[in-house]
């Protein structure tokens, strides 16, 4: 079947494209000799986790409990959850993962109290949970605020029931977090306590998180680039943008519109315009969206647009877009050749 014959909107990938990105960036980290680990918030699909491990990365970043979960069940062996995982539902799910051998299981966290949390239900489970610091090294969203309070975070973990102190991460890398980074290295390492993992994060900064001494890096949106990456839609590569999502024109009464059948529901709400990259007709925009129309400026073409007619775009924002949908459709020289189910999706908790 060829893309324009899927009922739509239909979230499509181009395969081809896909493992381009994924070749690229991980011959990029091997050049480096620096761990690529691939955050999966931004397809939230097995199959895409699959191949980017099958191509040399050493695991996955989920940024939620229930990603984690549903990369679990779809086969991934080793998982890094870079988030706080608080209350009395989490630990015994967290937990349960753990016990079931599906998968090594690492979490982070920035405080005594998360931690403790942790090594309770661990230890009431009689399972040990790895555990590394997350540090503030100049994001100012989460993160112990010092290399003093990483040791002293780092040690709790190492003292407690059922955790397992396994090293630190950051986000996002940058140069200026060096300073920091060679201090917990000092103080650790004064402390005994090993750094199996030192976690750097964030697209495009895998030369940055080499540079300031990370083991590996953690990077994501690089796999669907988009015009969140680029910044201008005048600069986008559709080259570089496997995925998009088909839709049809359904009213062409207004003059100077048509209205395709996907619309904040199917593209998501996020700003700013234009939502989205044409592939058929780079000349024409998303103006703006209802929740379930799309509304497409035509004034820049000299086409006539019709009502049954497809268009394709390459989404602003294709980690949200992703959220949305159950299934991608894949693609290969626009012929639909498989359907992988986005098993993240939705799974907030």
């Amino acid at each position: 079947m060829h893309y324009t014959e899927l009922d739509t909107p239909a979230l499509c990938v181009d395969l081809d494209i896909l493992d381009r990105n994924i070749e690229q960036l991980q011959a990029a980290c091997d050049a480096l000799e620096i761990d690529l680990r691939v955050h999966t918030k931004t397809h939230k699909t097995p199959a895409v986790a699959r191949r980017q491990i099958d191509a040399g990365a050493v695991g996955i970043v989920a940024q939620k409990l229930g990603e984690a979960e549903a990369m679990a069940e779809g086969g991934i062996e080793d998982i890094l959850i870079p988030y706080n995982i608080v209350g009395a539902p989490k630990m015994r799910r967290l937990t349960e993962l753990v016990k079931s051998g599906r998968t090594t299981l690492t979490v982070a966290a920035d405080s005594a109290a998360t931690v403790e949390g942790i090594s309770a239900a661990a230890a009431a489970a009689g399972c040990t949970v790895r555990v590394i610091v997350e540090m503030d090294t100049g994001g100012g969203r989460v993160g112990v605020q010092s290399p003093e309070a990483t040791l002293e975070l780092a040690r709790l973990i190492d003292s407690l029931p059922g955790t397992e102190f396994l090293g630190v991460m950051t986000y996002p890398s940058r140069e200026g977090a060096r300073p920091f980074l060679d201090e917990v290295r000092r103080l650790v390492d004064g402390a005994g306590l090993p750094l199996h993992m030192i976690s750097g994060g964030g697209t495009g900064s895998e030369e940055v998180s080499k540079a300031i001494g990370c083991t590996e890096t953690r990077i994501g949106s690089y796999a669907w680039e988009g015009m969140t990456r680029v910044g201008r839609r005048e600069d986008l590569d559709p080259s570089r943008c496997p995925l998009r999502l088909v839709t049809t024109v359904v009213s062409t009464s207004v003059p100077g519109q048509a209205i395709v059948d996907a619309g904040m529901k199917a593209f998501t709400s996020y700003p700013p315009i234009p939502h989205g990259y044409c592939l058929e007709h780079p000349e024409v925009h998303l103006k703006g969206m209802s929740v379930e129309h799309g509304h497409v400026d035509t004034t820049p073409s000299g086409h006539r647009f019709t009502v049954g007619q497809i268009l394709s775009w390459i989404p602003l924002h294709g980690g949200m877009t992703t959220n949305l949908h159950d299934r991608l459709f894949v693609l290969k020289d626009g012929q639909v050749v498989d359907e992988w189910p986005v098993a993240g999706r939705g799974r907030a908790q």
